[in-house]
């Protein structure tokens, strides 16, 4: 029987946990290259994302940016179309979504229902869906897609059509009053 507590055994001890301790940070900084490959470059990092400045931006009207080559809705909603978003009962939709979760704060905490971004992409099989400017709109007054005739109202929620869900709404920070920040 050996005494586990002699110094040979404390040596021997002592060994094979700096030895495994060696091998394991030797296998994480082998497989950290390997991790941090998979990362997307920063010249992407770059493009999903994108400063938008909304000042010259009317009401009643939309533009329509590109980020990380998805299109993207920016609409200056006037008045009457908050109203009518907001009178929609909720409970009704298939896929529920008051106005306001559909918006996001601005620095001070307030919501601007004026400004609305959506993605630009149908929930149903992925086309573009032309705007309340384009023509035909549809009934809600909102998005209508041409594909296969899904119908959005004008905060970007699915009201007809066999699009599943609502138009989603990106991350997206108000830098200031007239300049927002979208990322994707």
């Amino acid at each position: 029987m050996t005494d586990l507590s002699s110094p040979d055994s404390e040596r021997r001890n002592f060994i094979f946990i700096a030895t495994g301790a060696f091998a394991f940070g030797g296998a994480v900084m082998a497989a950290w290259p390997l991790v941090d490959q998979m990362n997307p470059a920063g010249d992407t990092r770059a493009s999903s994302s994108l400063d938008v400045d909304i000042s010259k931006l009317e009401a009643g009207s939309e533009i329509r940016v590109l980020i990380g080559g998805l299109p993207w809705f920016i609409r200056r909603r006037t008045d009457a179309e908050i109203a009518a978003a907001r009178s929609v009962n909720v409970e009704r939709l298939r896929d529920p979504e008051t106005d306001e979760a559909r918006l996001r704060p601005k620095p001070d905490g307030t919501l601007n229902p004026h400004i609305l971004i959506t993605s630009g992409i149908c929930t149903h099989l992925g086309c573009v869906p032309l705007g309340p400017n384009q023509g035909n709109v549809g009934a809600y007054g909102g998005w209508y897609c041409p594909c296969h005739g899904s119908q959005y109202d004008i905060s970007g929620r699915i009201r007809e059509g066999p699009a599943p869900l609502n138009l989603p709404v990106p991350d997206y920070v108000y830098v200031t009053d007239d300049l927002v920040t979208i990322s994707i």
